[in-house]
This record gives C-alpha cells, structure tokens and sequence, in this order.
C-alpha cells in the first residue's frame, strides 16, 4: 500500500532505489524496494533481481517474498532484517560488533557466495559485494541482498560485459577490462573481510597516509608479520577479547582473495575451510591494488600487466561510500 512507502517507514536510499519497512497481513515484518522510475535501467534492474533471487535459496541470501509491478510502479518485498546493512552498523553505527559477530559475518558472507558460485543450480556471481549489500538479522547473522547487477555465468569461459560495481571493491581485471569471473566477487570478498576486522572503510583519505588505503596498510602489515595492528582497536574494550589467531588467518585469507592474477585467487568453498581453519593458507604475494586517479582507473600491483582505462558515462561504476 502507498501508506507504507512514506517518509516515516524509509530505512535507506540506494543508486537503484528507496528501502520502506512494512508488515505483511501475517504478521511478518518486511522490506520493501521502490525501485526508480527514472531510467530504463531501472527496469532491467528489478527484472534482474527477480530472476536471480527467486531462483536461490540459502540461509545467507536474503528471501524474496515477491514482486509488484503497477504502470511504472516497480516493488520488490523482502524480508526485514533487523540490524539493516553491514555498513551502516560497521561505519555509521555506535555499536562496536565484537570479534565473534564478526568473524561470523565473514564467514556467512563467505558461505552465501560459496552457494551462489558452486552449489545453486544457476551459478550466480554477484557483482556487487560490499558492506552495504550484506544485511544483518536480529542476531547478526550475515545475507547478502541486492542482486540487481548479478549475472549468470558458466564454468568455462569468463565473461566480457559492461563494467558495474562499486570502485574500491572491484578486481583489477574486471574494472579495467571488463573480464568477469567468479574471482571477481572473490576480491570483493577479500576487500570486504579486511574492512570487518578493521572496522574501517577500504578507503579512508582522514587516516595517516601509511594507513589511507586499507589493502595496502594490510599488505605491508603482513610483510612486517604485524597483521594485528589492522585489527579494531574497539574490540579491545569489547568482552571477551578477540582470537588473534583467527584474526590473523582471516587477513591472511583477505589478501589471498585479492591477489593480481585471478587463479591465484581460492574458490570460495576453499576460502570457507581456510577462515574455518580447515585448510592450509596459501603463500600471499603483493594484492591487486585498483584506484581512480583524475578520472582514470588504474591498477597498481607488482607485476601488474594492466593497463589504464578511461572511465566513460556508459559505465555503471558508483564510488564506496
């Protein structure tokens, strides 16, 4: 009903849309996804989301009740997750999510992805995994949510499609060439492990210049054998204190997912027993470093054979925020 899409049931705005709370007749209390009106796109997008989301089933997505189209109305009904997007409580919130919470967020994301990639009957990869697309229930259990840039794709090829995601978790094959495999969503893992147990954004320009850009202070971290020092200094006043040991293995794994070369990156299923400790870490060399210098991406890795790209109009790339 259009009483539920008022200002005072508004829970967040997206590039693709506006997110209402609302209470189905059963009681069950749901999200809703006014998607816009304003460009074809915006049509594309809801058809997208679903096809995919209908299609998957797993305790780390988030259910898709149904759908509503009206004239140029377009809804998408989910269920309510209590404690709205990682990123809000991670960066904007007042509440310090202790080691435990996140260590099992990172390892639910990780699972969610590992469905999507290996164990659905579609093979889904994301395209957009972030902190602000990962919701977290009434006890901090991890879905992923908006699957509005996903795409299907096979084992045996990589696809070559128009650029879309968000800079700052995008792999350097796919945002400067447009080369897209599942590995793709691996570095945006990767980005987003290291931004949970920092507690910090990927980016950070009011950080002192050694520690601006999370990915690299995690590198150098590692090479000094002090990966400690990129844990949130907040969890040490949050009881009880944090693992190290586990801390340690999830940077580990962090820079794994964001190496250069896409098949250095782990499958998702074996970063699911390496966070777990049920398998052996592999060796870490230098990660993929992508940045956006005077309109221009590019790519900053150590035996980099990447080459710089323009970005154009046509290209659907919003900046981490």
């Amino acid at each position: 009903p259009q009483t539920a899409l008022s200002d005072d049931n508004k829970l967040g705005q997206g590039g693709f849309g506006v997110v209402y709370k609302g209470t189905l007749p059963d009681g069950r209390r749901i999200a809703i996804k006014r998607l816009t009106t304003q460009s074809q796109k915006g049509k594309q997008e809801f058809l997208n989301e679903v096809k995919l989301v209908s299609s998957v089933q797993h305790r780390n997505l988030v259910k898709l009740y149904g759908c509503c189209t009206e004239e140029s109305e377009r809804l998408l009904v989910y269920e309510l997750l209590e404690n709205n997007s990682l990123s809000r409580v991670l960066f904007q919130g007042n509440l310090c999510l202790s080691w435990e919470q996140r260590y099992n967020v990172i390892l639910g994301v990780a699972r969610g992805l590992a469905y999507l990639h290996e164990d659905s009957q579609v093979k889904i990869i994301h395209r957009d995994i972030k902190a602000g697309n990962v919701l977290l229930d009434e006890k901090f259990e991890a879905k992923i949510a908006d699957f509005g840039l996903a795409r299907l794709y096979s084992d045996e090829r990589s696809i070559n499609t128009q650029i879309a995601g968000t800079l700052g978790y995008m792999a350097p094959e796919y945002a400067l060439h447009g080369h897209l495999t599942d590995k793709a969503d691996v570095f945006s893992f990767g980005i987003l492990s290291l931004e949970i147990v920092s507690g910090r954004r990927s980016t950070d320009l009011n950080q002192p210049i050694e520690r601006q850009y999370l990915l690299e202070w995690a590198w150098k971290s590692h090479e000094r054998n002090e990966q400690l020092d990129l844990v949130d200094a907040g969890l040490n006043t949050v009881p009880p204190s944090f693992d190290k040991e586990q801390a340690i293995r999830v940077i580990c794994v962090g820079l794994l997912c964001t190496q250069a070369t896409p098949s250095q990156r782990p499958s998702m299923s074996r970063v699911v027993t390496m966070i777990c400790g049920e398998a052996k870490l592999g060796k870490v060399s230098r990660p993929a470093m992508v940045e956006l210098v005077d309109g221009v991406l590019k790519a900053d890795t150590l035996n980099s054979s990447y080459s710089s790209q323009e970005l154009h109009s046509s290209q659907c790339i919003s900046s981490a925020r």
